[in-house]
């Protein structure tokens, strides 16, 4: 029984290696650019600010070509209760701007951005940081 869970588990990554996001990571070559963001939100806003990217801008990031790589929360406070890390992917530097201007001026963004910050804003202050992966880097 044992065994047979462990080769489940096995094949599990495996078959994860060629078909999930660090697949599509590898397959789209080493000129990507990874921009890492950081969120910090207003005093009890970071639920809001969590459910507008479950609900609303991880599919519109799809939709423009906008790779997600992964989103997170700290665990330890004060942080954990206001900010939201996450880092996303694009062909090129140049490519990142052009998508990004893209998804910005996507009317179902804007209408989702509005009625998110109905009552406040979700952010108070946005860090943003353009990364190249290093040659040992298992994601590039």
């Amino acid at each position: 029984m044992i065994l047979t869970l462990l080769g489940v588990f096995v094949l599990g990554l495996a078959i994860g290696r060629f078909t999930g996001p660090a697949a599509v990571l590898h397959a789209q070559g080493n000129n990507r650019v990874f921009e890492l963001r950081t969120y910090t939100a207003p005093d009890g806003k970071l639920s809001d600010l969590l459910a507008r990217f479950r609900n609303h801008t991880t599919t519109l990031f799809q939709k423009h070509g906008i790779t997600s790589v992964g989103y997170w929360v700290p665990q330890d406070a004060p942080a954990s209760a206001n900010t939201l890390t996450y880092i996303i992917a694009y062909p090129n530097r140049e490519e990142a701007k052009r998508r990004w201007a893209a998804f910005q001026a996507d009317p179902e963004w804007q209408k989702a951005w509005a009625a998110s910050e109905v009552n406040g804003r979700l952010t108070g202050k946005i860090e943003s940081v353009f990364m190249d992966p290093t040659d040992f880097s298992p994601i590039k």
